[in-house]
């Protein structure tokens, strides 16, 4: 019971901050998005044991905070292309700090360097500019819809998974998820996709439809891709930040993937119109 009261008031406490983060203003936005790439760095370099020096790992999270910040600045029309020059030079540094790693495999470390930047930092950086996929105007709604197609998603997923899961989706992975599962959050997000296109006219059935679809499949491979980051390693949680729900990346690894997708997605809208 004591679980269960915190596991919700973390919950609830998240959905805020993130939703208020989203809607209050674009810099705010960027802000704490950016904290978060930091916090899903963090974690990415604590799972995979990151052994360089700490100045490197720090320089790592920096580096990735750095990119969502410019990327936001950059597609809130703040600052120029300019702004990305910075983030090339730490890109440079972090490669030439791998000669000085203590280490004895210096190329792994190089490895997940990279790979953290462009996993943790480099897909997720383009949700900044999704607000301003619709018009050149801060738009938090597309944003929004993202999280709460996913939310919408994992919650008819544990329901249904929990009330008739048989059939694993990807056991060799995750064992605990099921097809019932997918199909279940995937029916509810449909559900709810069709209401909302019913009191909103911004977007038609079939677009808002498709939408929800392609969010649904990519966060679902998100989720599989962290599964499988910790289950290399022999991991429950990517960390104990939020009580009750693990660490920062448990509750993005879904976003990892639905953030890119939705940005193509509304790049191919625009194109088409």
């Amino acid at each position: 019971m004591k679980n269960l009261i915190q596991r919700t008031l973390t919950g609830i406490i998240f959905v805020a901050v993130i939703v208020a983060s989203i809607c209050v203003h674009p810099l705010i936005f960027a802000g704490v998005f950016s904290v978060i790439i930091g916090f899903l760095i963090h974690e990415f370099y604590s799972m995979s044991k990151y052994e360089g020096r700490k100045w490197q790992y720090f320089l790592g999270v920096f580096t990735g905070m750095y990119l969502f910040a410019s990327s936001s600045l950059y597609a809130g029309n703040y600052a120029g292309f300019e702004i990305f020059f910075p983030y090339i030079v730490l890109v440079l540094v972090l490669l030439i700090s791998g000669l000085y790693a203590s280490n004895t495999n210096p190329v792994t470390q190089w490895g997940l360097i990279l790979f953290g930047q462009c996993y943790c930092a480099g897909l997720m950086s383009l949700l900044s500019f999704i607000p301003y996929s619709i018009s050149n105007v801060y738009n938090p709604l597309p944003v929004l819809m993202i999280f709460i197609i996913i939310w919408l998603n994992d919650t008819g997923a544990y329901l249904i998974g929990s009330w008739k899961g048989k059939h694993r989706l990807f056991p060799r992975i995750s064992p605990l998820k099921s097809w019932e599962g997918f199909f279940g959050g995937l029916a509810v997000v449909i559900i709810a996709s069709l209401i909302f296109s019913y009191y909103y006219s911004g977007f038609s059935w079939y677009v808002l439809l498709a939408f929800s679809l392609i969010i649904v499949v990519f966060a679902t491979y998100g989720d599989l891709l962290e599964s499988l980051i910790k289950r290399t390693y022999g991991i429950k949680d990517s960390g104990n930040i939020l009580p009750g729900h693990g660490g920062v990346f448990d509750r993005f690894d879904s976003v990892v993937l639905a953030a890119p997708a939705g940005y193509v997605f509304f790049k191919v809208i625009e194109f088409l119109n």
